[in-house]
Order: C-alpha cells, then sequence, then structure tokens
C-alpha cells in the first residue's frame, strides 16, 4: 500500500507542475481503526472505520494554497487539482510561506508498526475483563464503562523538491472509569494506558484495579480553607503544567506576540535541575516520527537545559518569520499548512522520589484532577479548580474536592521541583511536580 501511495503521490506533484503549480507537496494517510465499549458487562458500543484522504498544496510564486479530498478516483484528483490551482492564484501573497529546503534522505526506522490484529471480539473481551476486574473491588458500585481500540495509519509525503517517503504507525489503547458512593457522596476516576504495539500495554486487570482504587480514594471529600500552600501534582496533571509551556515556546505563538517567554530565549526560566527534551526518534514512542510534515530529518531537542531555555519549536515558515534555523517540528492536518508541534516531550527526571517530596511537606496538596481551562499564555495568570488529597506532616490523609489553584507560570515554572517519577503513556509526559507557596481558593 505504501508504495502505490508513493506512485499515486509522485503521479498527482507532476500533474499539479503540468497544469500551472511552480511548487507542491501531497500527503496522503489511510487509517482502519476498531473501538469496541462496554458498560456493567453489556456491550454498548462498537466502531469500526476504514477512512482514507489526500490533501494537496500548490504554490505559484508567493501564493500558496491546500485542498483535501477522500475520493482517489482519477476523474476527482484531477478536478481537485485544477481547483487548488485556481484558488492558489486567488490566495493572497505570504513570501514567508515554501516548502523545506532539505529534506531528509535516509529515512530512520523507528519500530512504529506492530502488525498484530485484534479481532472486534478481542477487543470486546479486553474491554469486559478491564471493567469486570474495576467492578470486583469492594465499595465500587457502577461503572462509567470500559473501552479498548485498536488504529493502523499509512502515512505518504510527496514534494516537488524531491522528497518522497512514509511510514506506517500503529496504536492500541485501553481505558476503565469507575463510580464509587451514592447520590450524596458520588465519586470517578479512571485508568488508561496506549502503546504503539499492543504487547506493551498495561495489564487489562490492573487498569480496572487502578481505576477502582483511585475512585475509592477519592470518596468522602471534604472542604479546605482558602490558603497559601505547597502542591504536589501528580504525573497525570504535571504534564499539563508542561502542555502550557510547549504552547508557550511554539513558533507560531513567539512570531505572533502571544507568549510571555517571546524575550526570554536563552535566559534562566526554570532552577537548574529542570531539564526538558523533545525526542521525536524514541523506538516506539507514542509521537515518534521518522521525518516531519515536511519531509525533514528530526533530531532530539535539548529545549530546556539546566533550567536555561535554549529554542522554540520551529517549522520552515516560523522559522523565517523569526530569522531563525527551523528545527524541523513541521506538522500537518490534511486541508491546513504545517505548522510548529512537539513530538515526544517530557521533563527529565529529577533527583527526588515522590515519598522523599511528600515526606517533607508540612502542610500540602496534593492534586490528581484539574478542571477548567483559566490559563492566558500572555500574562501567565494561572487558575484552575482541582482535586485531589490533602498533605499533613509529610502524610496523605484525606481527599479535598472543589477548590481553586491560582498562581502565574512565571513564578511556577521558577519554583519547580521534580521528582524521578517519569513514564511514558502520552506525547507530553512529566514526573511529579512540587511547586511551593501556590494560593488555593475554599472555603
Amino acid at each position: 500500500m505504501e508504495d502505490d501511495y508513493k506512485s499515486l503521490a509522485d503521479d498527482i506533484i507532476k500533474k499539479s507542475l503540468s497544469r500551472g503549480a511552480d511548487f507542491s507537496d501531497i500527503v496522503i494517510a489511510k487509517n482502519l481503526s476498531k473501538n469496541v465499549g462496554c458498560r456493567l458487562g453489556n456491550l454498548e458500543e462498537i466502531e469500526q472505520s476504514e477512512t482514507q484522504i489526500l490533501g494537496l498544496r500548490t504554490f505559484i510564486g508567493e501564493r500558496s494554497a491546500i485542498i483535501s479530498t477522500n475520493n482517489f478516483s482519477r476523474d476527482s484528483i484531477i478536478e481537485s487539482i485544477d481547483r487548488v490551482i485556481n484558488m492558489t492564484k486567488l490566495a493572497p501573497k505570504d513570501p514567508m510561506v515554501s516548502l523545506a529546503s532539505q529534506t531528509i534522505e535516509n529515512i530512520p526506522d523507528l519500530d512504529l508498526f506492530d502488525s498484530h490484529d485484534l479481532k472486534p471480539d478481542d477487543l470486546k473481551d479486553l474491554a469486559l475483563r478491564t471493567e469486570e476486574a474495576s467492578l470486583k473491588i469492594k465499595g465500587i458500585n457502577n461503572s462509567n464503562g470500559a473501552s479498548s481500540s485498536q488504529s493502523k495509519t499509512s502515512f505518504h509525503l510527496s514534494t516537488s523538491n524531491g522528497f518522497s517517503g512514509g511510514y506506517k504507525k500503529s496504536n492500541y489503547s485501553i481505558s476503565c472509569s469507575s463510580i464509587a458512593g451514592d447520590d450524596l457522596n458520588m465519586q470517578t476516576d479512571y485508568d488508561y494506558d496506549s502503546k504503539v504495539f499492543f504487547k506493551d500495554l498495561k495489564d487489562e486487570l490492573s487498569i480496572g484495579e487502578k481505576a477502582a482504587k483511585n475512585t475509592l480514594a477519592k470518596c468522602n471529600p471534604k472542604k479546605i480553607k482558602t490558603c497559601t500552600s505547597d502542591i504536589v501534582f501528580d504525573p497525570r496533571v504535571s504534564r499539563t503544567i508542561l502542555a502550557h509551556f510547549s504552547s508557550l515556546i511554539n513558533g507560531a505563538s513567539i512570531a505572533r506576540g502571544s507568549s510571555f517567554l517571546s524575550e526570554k530565549m536563552n535566559t534562566k526560566i526554570f532552577n537548574k535541575d529542570v531539564n526538558i527534551i523533545d525526542d521525536p526518534s524514541i523506538l516506539r514512542g507514542i509521537a515518534s516520527k521518522p521525518f516531519d510534515d515536511e519531509g525533514c530529518g528530526i533530531q532530539k531537542l535539548n529545549i530546556v537545559q539546566n533550567g536555561n531555555l535554549n529554542s522554540w519549536i520551529l517549522d520552515t515558515t516560523t522559522a523565517k518569520q523569526l530569522n531563525l534555523n527551523s528545527n524541523n517540528r513541521a506538522s500537518r492536518g490534511m486541508s491546513s499548512p504545517p505548522s510548529p508541534s512537539s513530538t515526544n516531550m517530557f521533563i527529565e527526571n529529577g533527583s527526588f522520589s515522590v515519598s522523599e517530596i511528600i515526606k517533607n511537606i508540612k502542610d500540602g496538596f496534593y492534586v490528581t484532577d484539574l478542571i477548567g481551562q483559566g490559563v492566558n499564555l500572555i500574562t501567565g495568570d494561572y487558575s484552575r479548580g482541582a482535586g485531589g488529597f490533602k498533605i499533613e506532616d509529610g502524610n496523605i490523609t484525606f481527599p479535598i474536592n472543589e477548590v481553586t489553584i491560582a498562581d502565574n507560570l512565571k513564578d511556577m515554572f521558577s519554583r519547580m521541583i521534580i521528582a524521578n517519577d517519569l513514564d511514558f503513556k502520552y506525547s507530553i509526559n512529566s514526573p511529579t511536580i512540587l511547586i511551593e507557596g501556590m494560593k488555593i481558593a475554599g472555603i
């Protein structure tokens, strides 16, 4: 199929040039996905889909336009080429938009595709066993359900300046959400795992059991008074702080001037123990890719080293806008031009264990849930609803809900202390993070 896409893509490139384009590029993707969901032992959802779509971008002088279609018939493709050529002629000029000048020649193998195929019955059994493991835990009296899924994607990119390459990627996931308590005090929580290879997935029984235990731990929550306190962010929420940082250093945000870090290149943002990496070459990585969506090779990037900010996330266009060299982080949809995006971004492990961090906190808040989007990337103001657990004299005691935590990201970054429990579960991952002296709005 990849060879078929290469032939098709290269042919469309030639046709677009013959019909008036100066340059062009095309992405073609095919996805086969299956998803099964169950609740209380009954099958509730079963979906299976197969999609293929192409996106063609053409350039005439300093003008460019893009079109997408899922109709791969010859007549439809010719019609799409003619339409995007006409759109390009009418597009406004933009001297910053162009094809990448240096594309990769040797595409690395990052072990991103698992040929193992789960049938719908296999997925159903996985979901049922996951939920059953959760419901067996004493105190769990209801369920939001469990689900399992499989996805297989083929991707190909060709450009008129000579690049033509593709790769395949797979993904498997299992999730479960449990319910405990009564109508007056009902709590819910979850567990989840996602991997490129099926055999790397966490055992479904442990996912169900973890969802149940997370839920039970939240029962009978208390409210706390407004105060200033040390806050520990569990990895499933600490990653959101890194996600905010990723948005702040995105080349598009820097070019627009919509990031409070826009003037902070080569300055100290974090303490000296903080190192932040973006690495597209992790074998079997969730967001790994052998080349970016402009056909350029991607290298590991030390974004923050010993607390110092070293680089932005850039593609060809944003690099030109900022008069910098691209670090080849282009990502694109089928109907939109490339834009910069991180790959596998993570904060390296710190030197403290989670237990050591908690042990040294006299009065604190261990956050496991965040609610709302109260983050301003221009000013750094940070305010979000939160839930979790009280920390007293170095011990996690009772659950807390319905509070708001607030601070400013500028100050939060400078006060971050990093634990050593990094786990790669998402495209953005972080160990547990301690930030001292944040405001908590309670009763």
